[in-house]
């Protein structure tokens, strides 16, 4: 077993190995995040990377370090600009509900606001200045058109994040090579001429080269460099952004500054639905919107987007979200457990041997490339040693082992979540109610046929019996889902 007080290590996309973190300024650890291009709901695997984020600032702020925290909303680029035209609306209007919507999911989500959501939108002054710089510097170029770009060949470092061979071009743009006018079709856009398209929705600005946009990968830049630093502690992003967007944001940001970009790089491999990559083409697109009106509980959507480590590829599916939702039932009714307990005095020492094994368990997990998948285990390895030491477990020992279930959900949000999800129609809890006393007086007469006849009403209504020294104890057996 390895030091419980080992530093936190994580996966450097650049150096390709687990690295000690080391942030310049424990007190601020500046964070960037690339959030969603919104023009249109996010869908479930968007929100697998969300939910890694909060993954990150909670385990951070749980290690005792300040935090800034900034991801950024994409309000203009092809896409945006493409579905505004279609709708006949102008940028802003078009993006404003998209932008709501993901808040509102990922409130839901038990996501922890973060410090700022910069929107593209609100920098161009800054991007333009970023423009400039480059230019003076001589590692960008104009064209007749208005255009600027990149030159990549002034930027000998540039492919180390990814490790592409220049030779073989720049496959994975995010727009067409073709578009735009450039000496070298692996340079990249850091302005874009306006075209009619652009004009008409309100995505063009005056600059001094011409007027027009920014490029997709200036505006990270020039957020990220505005809102956290010059030199980023932490840089994350989804698998798919590796290339070319995060290397083009690492050549424009040192090309501008001088400066390392960025001391760690973290990302999210991609989520599958049903064994499957999710596409329109397949129509098994899924968002959170949809699965909530479904009745799926928020506190079962965020452990299964929890259950895989942040480098595995995850399987979200619907058998996923049922197990989801029974393991979340059996944490709150264990937290419950634990604090309506009756039993007092000294005992408990088994529980709290227990409860220490699980801290040590969890915290090396954490620290360890932040393994939830196996932080999450020792939670529910614990929950199963300690079921049974509760009721003969004192105050002490039960008010250690809540403890420790707070400070597991400080990093998995997953408690509360999972209290919130309980939704319960009052009359049915007052049938409930009825049901067990009358249980109750049944057992009490020794009339077994009709407390068994009860007990299985109950269970049939998705009611879960527990009989103790105190009386008897109900749970709903599902979670999060209205008992109606």
């Amino acid at each position: 077993m390895t030091d419980p007080d080992m530093s936190l290590r994580l996966h450097n996309t650049l150096s390709r190995r687990l690295e000690p973190f080391e942030p310049l300024d424990p007190d601020r650890v500046g964070v960037y995040a690339c959030g969603p291009t919104i023009y249109g709901h996010a869908h479930i695997g968007n929100f697998r990377t969300f939910v890694f984020y909060d993954l990150v600032h909670r385990t951070l702020e749980w290690l005792g370090y300040g935090v800034h925290f900034v991801m950024n909303l994409t309000d203009v680029d092809d896409k945006t600009i493409a579905a505004a035209a279609r709708e006949g609306l102008n940028l802003e209007r078009y993006t404003a509900p998209f932008a709501e919507s993901i808040m509102e999911e990922a409130d839901a989500l038990g996501i922890r606001r973060f410090d700022l959501y910069p929107r593209a939108t609100a920098y161009i002054d800054r991007m333009i200045e970023l423009v400039q710089t480059l230019l003076d510097r001589g590692l960008a170029y104009r064209t007749d058109d208005g255009s600027v770009y990149f030159d990549i060949s002034a930027f000998p470092d540039y492919g180390a994040l990814s490790g592409k061979d220049l030779e073989q071009g720049r496959q994975g743009e995010r727009v067409a090579a073709d578009e735009y006018e450039k000496d070298d079709a692996r340079d990249f856009a850091l302005w874009k001429a306006s075209k009619a398209g652009d004009e008409d929705v309100g995505a063009a600005w005056d600059a001094p080269w011409g007027r027009g946009r920014p490029g997709w990968h200036l505006e990270c830049s020039a957020m990220s460099l505005a809102e956290v630093g010059e030199t980023l502690d932490l840089h994350l992003g989804g698998e798919d952004l590796i290339f070319p967007h995060h290397e083009d944001e690492i050549a424009q940001s040192e090309g501008a500054t001088g400066r390392p970009f960025v001391r760690t790089w973290l990302h999210v491999r991609h989520l599958r639905v049903e064994g499957e990559k999710m596409s329109k083409s397949l129509g098994n697109v899924v968002t959170v919107r949809e699965l909530m009106e479904e009745g799926i509980s928020p506190a079962a959507i965020r452990h299964q987007l929890l259950s895989a480590h942040y480098r595995s590829e995850l399987n979200f599916t619907r058998e996923g979200l049922e197990a989801s939702a029974r393991a979340i039932t059996r944490l709150v009714d264990f937290a419950d457990r634990l604090a309506s307990s009756a039993a007092e005095g000294p005992g408990g020492d088994d529980l709290r041997e227990a409860v220490e094994r699980a801290r040590i368990r969890f915290r090396e997990a954490m620290l360890d490339d932040l393994n939830v998948q196996e932080a999450m285990a020792s939670l529910f390895i614990f929950m199963r040693e300690a079921n049974p030491l509760v009721q003969h477990s004192g105050s002490a020992a039960r008010a250690d082992a809540i403890a420790f279930l707070e400070s597991t959900n400080e990093v998995l949000g997953l408690l509360a979540l999972g209290r919130e999800s309980r939704v319960v129609d009052p009359e049915l809890e007052a049938w409930v109610e009825a049901r067990v006393r009358e249980r109750d007086e049944a057992r009490a007469a020794r009339d077994w046929e009709r407390a068994d006849a009860l007990r299985d009403e109950l269970e049939a209504r998705g009611v879960r019996l527990e009989d103790g020294p105190s009386g008897t104890r109900w749970t709903w057996s599902g979670a999060g889902i209205a008992a109606g």
